[in-house]
């Protein structure tokens, strides 16, 4: 690599940029103060519709990310980008800088919002695809860009979004509210929440914490003097980051606090030291509050005015569940898949009564459909699944006896997170062999 000629940018988590984006503003167009509309929900990420120079791409709204990034164009994708300028980018994970582009003047629109002049940045990376391992297709990640003009509300329990703009925007007495002061450190956003720790005694901590939408766990914590790991946890996968996989320590709080909101014996990841060196570039940061708590609520974002609002929806008292079984599936393409239907009809012997000379024959239609493939890309060393024998390239036919194409891959997800000493069967697809593998769900931390 030529340091001489190259910027190297380094790449916080949920792939973290730190730019200048001034000028870069969404306008309302129309009459209306706001902008309701609907979004998907995949493994408590909030999937968006954006236009870009006139394409349509979809992307995660995380509010961790400070600029616009492009990470899976296929060649189908025609988008135009301008003012371009190549760069090197370091994120999460062991692996090296790698290259990407950064392109000023690009034209965002969500609906009648629209911004004419945004930043944005392109990575090429084969590995660096969210979409197989969501299950649809995701072309990048949008935050501060699209948050920082309106006072955003974000319903999780209905998926809806709302849009308004500041000065049309109206505060109400809530009594299941909380609001916080933000701080923003780089346009990323931070509030101040408090965990209780169960090592080392029970103690209670006030930490500053990244709310980041773009991530899919509870809380994110970084080991220090008064934040310890817990004995009883264990290292886990925890995502891909641009430079490579990102592991961690994942074990469970005593308690997580947002003021009068408290939440027992939540999950908590801890990032390995790798992952840290670059998430710790604020020192006031202690971690990040993910998707798995932020569900819990109807959240408002106000920018203008430096404010977060927190009001608990139905979702408030779920149990903070995770993977059992060890294994990590992705979306591996398609694959066609012969189906078989059957139509039955009888034909009588020159009766029109039915009796006991008369036949029944079957007509067997066959036709081929394209159904989805899913393959295991990670096994969780000493997990159930590794020990019953499955491996990283497995491809899973069979989930408890039913095919796995007839599942989403969030529905195959939530059938790892089930109730400890659960039994699981799996079929999978091993160099052209179909194994057959048992095992039962384990809850390491209870």
């Amino acid at each position: 690599m030529d340091k001489r000629y190259y910027k190297i940018l380094f790449l916080l988590i949920s792939l973290l940029f730190s730019a200048n984006s001034f000028a870069q503003k969404f306008n309302l167009l129309g009459e209306k103060d706001f902008y309701k509309t609907s979004f998907k929900m995949i493994n408590n990420l909030i999937i968006i519709p954006v236009e870009v120079n006139n394409t349509k791409l979809t992307f995660i709204l995380d509010s961790g990310v400070s600029s616009t990034v492009i990470f899976n164009l296929s060649p189908s994708d025609s988008l135009e980008i301008k003012q371009v300028k190549k760069i090197f980018i370091r994120g999460l994970g062991g692996g090296e800088p790698i290259e990407a582009l950064h392109s000023k003047g690009n034209k965002f629109k969500m609906g009648p919002l629209f911004a004419p002049n945004n930043d944005l940045y392109i990575v090429y990376k084969e590995k660096l695809d969210f979409s197989s391992k969501l299950g649809i297709t995701v072309h990048g990640l949008i935050g501060y860009d699209l948050l920082k003009d309106f006072v955003v509300t974000i319903d999780y329990s209905h998926k809806k979004i709302t849009f308004t703009k500041p000065e049309k925007y109206k505060y109400k007495k809530c009594k299941n509210c909380e609001t916080f002061d933000l701080e923003f450190y780089k346009n990323k956003p931070y509030i101040n929440a408090e965990v209780t720790v169960i090592e080392p005694n029970n103690k209670k901590i006030p930490v500053k914490l990244l709310i980041d939408s773009g991530g899919t766990d509870a809380v994110w914590l970084f080991e220090s003097d008064e934040i310890l790991i817990p004995e009883n946890s264990f290292k886990d996968f925890m995502g891909e980051g641009i430079s490579g996989s990102i592991f961690g320590m994942r074990s469970k709080l005593k308690s997580f606090s947002l003021k009068k909101f408290v939440f027992k014996n939540p999950n908590v990841a801890y990032l390995d030291s790798t992952s840290s060196l670059y998430a710790r570039k604020y020192e006031e940061r202690n971690g990040s509050i993910g998707g798995n708590i932020l569900k819990r609520f109807k959240v408002t974002f106000d920018y203008p005015n430096s404010k977060i609002t927190f009001k608990k929806n139905r979702n408030f008292k779920d149990s903070f569940g995770y993977n059992l079984s060890g294994i990590e599936l992705m979306h591996a393409g398609q694959e066609l898949v012969k189906e078989v239907s059957r139509a039955a009809f009888m034909v009588s012997k020159g009766s029109s009564n039915v009796g006991s000379g008369d036949s029944v024959v079957f007509d067997y239609n066959q036709e081929y459909k394209l159904q989805p493939l899913y393959d295991i890309y990670q096994v969780r060393k000493g997990s159930p699944a590794e020990v019953a024998g499955i491996r990283e390239g497995d491809t899973l036919i069979k989930i408890n006896g039913v095919f796995a194409y007839n599942y989403t891959l969030q529905q195959l997800v939530n059938k790892f997170q089930g109730a400890n000493n659960k039994k699981v069967s799996l079929v999978v697809n091993r160099y052209g062999q179909e194994i057959k593998f048992t095992f039962r769900l384990k809850d390491i931390l209870e």
